[in-house]
């Protein structure tokens, strides 16, 4: 019996990782990827100040002589008609997320255009960074984040008091139980996740075993 429940929540971890990963790579990817997202913002004020520097940050330092010779390939041309511009800074952007998204070992799905719908969790992240404060970045997260314990946990306490009673209470309480345990656990892995991340957005190995 003791093997099978570690099996299981061997499982249930295994599910939450991937499950938390995945949310933070389409978020991130997503958010990256917009036209007014922070890596074309940073480009566009590069072009407009005829300086490459700000944009470097985004890629690993093996990339940043394509970006550089992207950068200069775009001045040049976009000083010969509005039309020209449009069409050089466009290429610039796409070049410039395609190789940041190399670097994160994420594929270039284009980019998308302003307004794009971000998640809350970044929009409150960035939020937070403009205003200088993170305070109410971690209330309201903490706020979310309590709510979903406790009703997963409440669903899950209340279930196993009738998990006995047939089988279809015991698969009841199961079913509360194993999603109850993967958002706990997803929490739990994201919050001991890589806090710092190398050049280029590559993540640090985690400190934490599991």
């Amino acid at each position: 019996m003791k093997t099978k429940r570690n099996l299981v929540r061997i499982a249930v971890v295994g599910i939450a990782a991937v499950g938390v990963w995945m949310l933070i790579s389409r978020t991130v990817r997503a958010h990256c990827d917009t036209l007014d997202g922070p890596v074309v913002t940073t480009a566009k004020m590069a072009l407009e100040k005829g300086d490459v520097t700000p944009v470097l940050k985004w890629v690993q330092k093996k990339d940043e002589q394509e970006i550089k010779m992207a950068f200069e390939n775009t001045l040049a041309v976009r000083k010969l008609s509005p039309q020209a511009k449009e069409l050089a800074d466009m290429y610039f952007f796409e070049t410039l997320i395609r190789i940041h998204r190399a670097g994160e070992g994420e594929p270039y799905t284009g980019l998308k255009p302003a307004g794009t719908a971000v998640e809350p969790g970044i929009a409150a992240a960035d939020k937070a960074l403009d205003s200088g404060s993170v305070n109410d970045l971690v209330k309201e997260i903490t706020e979310v984040v309590s709510a979903g314990i406790r009703e997963r946990f409440n669903h899950a306490i209340e279930a196993k008091k009738h998990a006995d009673e047939n089988v279809e209470s015991g698969r009841e309480f199961v079913k509360a139980y194993v999603e109850f345990v993967h958002y706990v656990e997803g929490l739990h892995l994201a919050a001991l996740g890589p806090a710092h991340h190398t050049e280029g957005g590559q993540p640090q190995p985690a400190e934490h075993q599991h």
